[in-house]
C-alpha cells in the first residue's frame, strides 16, 4: 500500500529540534495512526509521506510555515497561576490546550515568575 489520501497510515517517529534534542517520539509507544489527506498532521510531514510505502524510512526537516507557523512573540501573555487549575508542579516547557474566541490553541509555558 502507498500512502495516499483517505488511507489510514501508521508511523513510528522521532521529533528533534535543530540541536538534535528529542522533543517527542513514538518509541516505547504505539505508532501514530492518522487519516492521510485530512489535515490531521502538519502539512510538511503529510506532503513528505505522500506516496511512501510500508517499511520506507525517511528523515524530514519541516519549515515552520509547513508546520505550526512562525513564532509570534506578540502572542505571549502573562497569566495568573490560578489559570492552571489542578497543576501543582508547573514547569517551563509544559504545553496545554487552551480555548479562545478563535478556537483551540496549544500554549507553552516560557517563563515562571512568582504567581
Amino acid at each position: 500500500m502507498q500512502v495516499a489520501k483517505n488511507k489510514v497510515v501508521s508511523i513510528d517517529y522521532t521529533l528533534t529540534n535543530d540541536a538534535g534534542e528529542i522533543i517527542d517520539s513514538s518509541e516505547g509507544h504505539e505508532p501514530l495512526l492518522y487519516l492521510h489527506g485530512a489535515q490531521n498532521i502538519v502539512p510538511g510531514l503529510e506532503n513528505a509521506l505522500e506516496g511512501k510505502k510500508r517499511g520506507d524510512r525517511l528523515q524530514v526537516s519541516i519549515a515552520p510555515s509547513e508546520a505550526y507557523g512562525e513564532r509570534n512573540d506578540a502572542l505571549q501573555q502573562v497569566v495568573p497561576r490560578e489559570a492552571f487549575h489542578g497543576i501543582d508542579d508547573l514547569e517551563v516547557g509544559m504545553q496545554f490546550r487552551a480555548e479562545s474566541d478563535t478556537g483551540q490553541h496549544i500554549v507553552t509555558v516560557t517563563a515562571i515568575d512568582g504567581d
